[in-house]
């Protein structure tokens, strides 16, 4: 059978439904073929009872088509109503297995052998049909799945849900109901959630109903023979490797684009990645002339977003010239832009200056531009200050920003137009490392860090170009800090972003090596073999580096090198360091000054084994992330609690510290009170962003913006953060010592847990306080200390003799 239609739409979801009723209001004659036995089967395979989302809220709906928030049920009711109505001309059960242009126009065949003939073409078919599959050793075990239809069909199992986008939320939100369940997130947020979903699973987390695994990824499945549990899920972690007996495992990857298919109809993607989108003009129109993609295929996923498309799709087609839907809300994003030029302008004007972008889809490049601000400043004006707690990150379109660290140690530095800064909040979330400030009249784009994130987890090329800005950010930094970033991209592309697990090894004593390592995050430990025993002899952080004796020898390693948090190192060849020298004559004599230096402090720790053992204790006892320790010498310890009393008195009646507890080296114990560290657990997902950083490294929280929520307390791998309710009345010091009344104000029972509003509390090192920490203070012996964790050695040689 052969039909001939002015317009053949592929696909029935939210994209193609739309396009097929404005397509019959118009009285063109059309056709939707729909592959399977019912509309939008897509929103069909959607769990049952599940609420569709009607975002982003900040767009309007033009489509024909309603939609608005409710049950999966509600939406696809209306829709087919609207069939009805619109008399839309749908025929199901008719996959498309060929699309070819002739001079006429298009040719679809169908899977049985029927033909349409068509002047122009919309594809919509999604990418739902073809999901992300898992990779490696049990991948194809038969308790895997990839879609969800019906949680209620699950009862009493542990069940694991690996994924952090909205379907893996919301399928494990539904399953958690009746059942055990377990999210796998390979990174330490939910960057690519919708606001609502992001919202429920942090509460669930915190709840305790659904258990998170973070910065994890699937090493292996295996069928379980032993336990009640028929498959095991092996899983490596931050700290090490991990087994979780389970009942079924739903893998919620996303999905990817039928390429094979897509390309034999003669349209083009911009590079060889997986996830690449189609090249399409702002029109939706293909490399293929009259061939045109709308949805999630051409890169808009959102419902309301690929109703819109339908809509506009017709109106291109037909030669009307529209804007879009979000037009006028890009009008008004760009008007601080000095151009006299259309918002298509302005987008490619931007996708042209900033490399970043340039392989950005432009519809996708729409979204992030709706989501980010541009920023005008005048020379002499602050981006932001350093030690300031912001997250966005910055573009420039057109002049130049100073980077200056105020130390009068690091070199300032200059971004010009075209680059990008503020990158590293991306890693680390925290504080603002240096001062930006424009040099000359800039414009600026910024934009929020949740933004880039998502950005960054769906585009390859965006994933890439940010982890070699941060190398050649690091490298700067560390090494090089009078170079200008742009001299570095070359060596940047060079070397290689290596991540390890706590206990992982770097290199080994022996090897041959001479590649120099830099620690972007965490800290790595160095130990040489003294008669027989591994010595430990330096410990190396964020920002230093080490590796550099064999680099400079050509020869083996002289101590081995393992990581003692999770941590990330950037790996740099020996070519690549001659290239540096080549460009900063001054590094070949601070890398000999140092190494004398090293040399001398890494013999003297060698020789003396109180230290070695020092260091050794501080790194298994997790101070490698540490800042700032409360310790006690038992020695000198009386026992009288004034430490605990002195903070309570100080923070309204609540201790932060626990003198009795904690590890012991020797007479020399960690009490549990706050590390301050390097990169606080605590701060992940603080909702109200109440953890601070603090110039010195201080963790400090903002009581008033603090919600009570718990999450820093279940983060904090020490348990120095607890919630509490300060009493009403406390009891004074004198007034206890004297009559014994009321609770000792360093007691817990000055505490009501549960009641009124909590807060999180934990040691803030007295910083209102110019004489110093009061425990510390309150102490009669001196037998509570302060210290940073490099005087640590120094306290247990003393207290040894």
């Amino acid at each position: 059978m052969n039909v001939k239609v002015q317009v053949a739409i592929v696909g029935s979801g939210p994209a193609g439904l739309s396009a097929g009723a404005h397509a019959a209001e118009l009285g063109l004659s059309h056709m939707v073929l729909e592959a399977s036995s019912a509309h939008a089967n897509t929103i069909q395979e959607y769990q049952k009872g599940k609420e569709v989302m009607a975002e982003p809220g900040y767009l309007p709906l033009r489509s024909l088509v309603p939609f608005k928030q409710s049950s999966r049920e509600e939406v696809l009711r209306e829709w087919y109503e609207s069939l009805l109505k619109y008399q839309v001309e749908i025929r199901y059960n008719a996959e498309v297995v060929e699309i070819k242009k002739g001079t006429g126009g298009f040719s679809l065949k169908l899977h049985n052998g029927d033909l349409i003939e068509s002047e122009f073409v919309v594809l919509s078919i999604g990418v739902a049909g073809n999901p992300r599959k898992l990779e490696g050793p049990g991948s194809d075990l038969p308790f895997i799945q990839y879609t969800l239809k019906d949680p209620d069909e699950f009862s009493g199992e542990t069940i694991i849900v690996i994924g952090a986008g909205d379907a893996a939320i919301e399928n494990a939100l539904a399953l958690a109901k009746r059942n055990r369940v377990c999210i796998i997130n390979r990174t330490n947020e939910f960057a690519r959630a919708k606001q609502g979903n992001l919202e429920a699973i942090l509460k669930a987390i915190e709840e305790r109903r659904i258990t998170c695994y973070y910065k994890s990824s699937v090493a292996r499945i295996e069928e379980n023979s032993e336990g009640e549990k028929r498959c095991l899920l092996v899983l490596n972690t931050e700290q090490k490797e991990i087994k979780i007996p389970c009942d079924r495992i739903i893998a919620r990857l996303g999905a990817i684009a039928p390429r094979k298919f897509v390309e034999s109809c003669g349209i083009k993607f911009p590079g060889a990645d997986p996830g690449a989108l189609p090249d399409l003009s702002s029109q939706y129109e293909s490399t293929v002339p009259g061939l045109y993609v709308i949805g999630a295929l051409g890169g808009y996923p959102l419902i309301k977003q690929a109703l819109n498309q339908g809509y506009e799709v017709i109106e291109y087609i037909l030669g009307h010239d529209i804007k879009p839907a979000d037009n006028d809300l890009l009008v008004q994003r760009l008007s601080m832009l000095p151009y006299r030029l259309s918002v298509e302008e302005c987008l490619d004007l931007l996708r042209q200056r900033i490399p970043l972008f340039s392989q950005i889809n432009p519809l996708l490049f729409r979204e992030m531009m709706l989501e980010s601000s541009i920023r005008v400043l005048e020379a002499g004006q602050t981006v932001f200050k350093k030690d300031d707690f912001s997250t966005s990150v910055y573009t420039i379109l057109d002049g130049e920003i100073e980077m200056d660290y105020e130390d009068g140690i690091t070199f300032p530095y200059r971004v010009g137009s075209g680059g990008i800064f503020g990158e590293l909040s991306l890693i680390s979330g925290r504080q603002r490392t240096s001062t930006a400030t424009a040099r000359a009249y800039s414009l600026l784009v910024e934009i929020p860090r949740r933004t880039l994130l998502k950005l960054a987890a769906s585009i390859d090329s965006v994933r890439e170009g940010l982890d070699q800005q941060f190398i050649a950010r690091t490298i700067q930094n560390a090494l090089t800090p009078s170079l200008d970033i742009e001299a570095l991209r070359d060596i940047a592309g060079l070397s290689r972003l290596e991540r390890h697990r706590v206990g992982d090894m770097v290199f080994r004593e022996g090897d041959i090596g001479d590649d120099i390592y830099l620690v972007r995050r965490g800290a790595v430990a160095l130990s040489r073999s003294v008669e027989g025993r591994d010595v430990l002899v330096r410990q190396v952080r964020a920002g230093q580096y080490f590796g550099q004796v064999s680099l400079m020898n050509v020869g083996r390693r002289i101590e081995s090198a393992c990581a003692v948090v999770a941590s990330e190192t950037i790996r740099l060849s020996r070519d690549s360091f001659i290239q540096l020298l080549e460009k900063d004559e001054t590094l070949l004599r601070r890398f000999q000054d140092e190494l004398s230096t090293q040399a001398e402090e890494e013999t003297a720790i060698a020789s003396s084994p109180i230290a070695s053992d020092a260091l050794g204790f501080l790194l298994k006892n997790g101070a490698g992330e540490a800042t700032d320790l409360l310790v006690i010498n038992d020695s000198l310890c009386v026992g009288c609690d004034n430490c605990e009393t002195a903070c309570a008195e100080t923070h309204g009646g609540i201790t932060r510290v626990n003198r009795k507890e904690g590890p012991a080296f020797a007479t020399i114990h960690i009490a549990v009170a706050c590390r301050h560290c390097e990169n606080p657990s605590c701060m992940k997902e603080c909702p109200p962003d109440a953890i601070k950083l603090e110039r010195g490294g201080q963790v400090n929280i903002n009581y008033d913006t603090c919600i009570g929520c718990g999450k820093c307390e279940s983060n904090c791998p020490y348990e120095v953060i607890r919630m509490a309710v300060e009493k009403k009345k406390r009891t004074h010091l004198f007034t206890w010592m004297l009559t014994g009344f009321g609770f000792p104000p360093g007691e817990l029972g000055g505490i009501k847990k549960g009641a009124g509003s909590k807060k999180a509390v934990k040691c803030d090192l007295c910083k209102d306080r110019p004489s110093g920490p009061a425990c510390v203070i309150a102490c009669p012996t001196g037998a509570a200390r302060r210290v940073k964790v490099a005087d640590f050695n120094r306290l247990a040689q003393e207290a040894e003799s």
